[in-house]
């Protein structure tokens, strides 16, 4: 299975700006630029390639955590996972830090964290940024 994106980028580095487009048409001529990665604090005038790492990653792991909590005979009612993701100038990204609130009849605390643990190891993401720290704050709702 292939996943497929495309980004078009235009002029230099700070002055210059992008698209991406994905397979799906989920980002369709999305725009990304300098200053959308690096000085648009409030992240709304366009995506960046860490908000698109982030939402795979979250993506990823509430479906691995859905996976084995539907295993477990458990299955989650809502999963609420936000991944945040770290950027250092000049170093690169440090970091992918995964809060999530789990509603999940039926499971104690210790299982549940047991199995969000096991999901944050195992999601396909989480290998793929095995070069950096990933953390987890897995709370029942």
């Amino acid at each position: 299975m292939d996943r497929t994106a495309t980004a078009v980028w235009k002029g230099n580095l700070k002055e210059g700006g992008g698209t991406i487009d994905t397979q799906s048409g989920a980002l369709k001529g999305t725009p990304y630029s300098f200053k959308m990665r690096f000085e648009d604090e409030s992240g709304k005038s366009g995506t960046n390639p860490e908000e698109l790492i982030a939402a795979a990653h979250a993506g990823c792991y509430a479906m691995q955590l859905s996976h084995f909590l539907a295993e477990n005979g458990t299955p989650a009612a809502k999963l609420e996972a936000t991944a945040a993701v770290k950027l250092i100038p000049g170093t690169g990204i440090t970091e992918s830090n995964i809060t999530l609130i789990g509603d999940v009849p039926g499971i104690d605390d210790a299982k549940f964290q047991e199995l969000a643990a096991k999901a944050k190891a195992e999601c396909p993401v989480s290998r793929a940024l095995g070069a950096i720290k990933i953390a987890l704050d897995a709370k029942l709702a």
